[in-house]
């Protein structure tokens, strides 16, 4: 039985175009810190949904863990954003405290 990041790098191959598998297999390479390889994924999903939060939180996360805070500070910003419009209080907190120390 392969693991988790086979299993969604085979859905992925089937169908590249799937913002959802690409979202898990993005999650999966970053669980197995694997991170730098979950970027374009996240990347993807971003570049797909314009009001989908939950990617640029963690690609920013991760772009921050990777050393690359300016990539990260637009995400975290547009994230923030999304937060204050869709109504989501914790991820609004947690990005004013992570932008807060960029």
């Amino acid at each position: 039985m392969g693991s988790r990041t086979d299993n969604f790098a085979a859905l992925v191959a089937r169908q590249p175009d799937n913002e959802l598998f690409r979202f898990s297999l993005a999650q999966a390479l970053a669980a197995e810190d694997r991170g730098a390889e979950a970027v374009p994924h996240y990347e993807y999903c971003v570049a797909k949904k314009a009001d989908w939060m939950m990617p640029r939180i963690l690609l920013g996360k991760l772009l921050v863990q990777l050393g690359r805070r300016a990539e990260a500070k637009p995400l975290l910003a547009d994230a923030l954003r999304l937060a204050v419009d869709q109504h989501h209080e914790d991820p609004e907190r947690e990005l004013r405290a992570l932008l807060a120390e960029l």
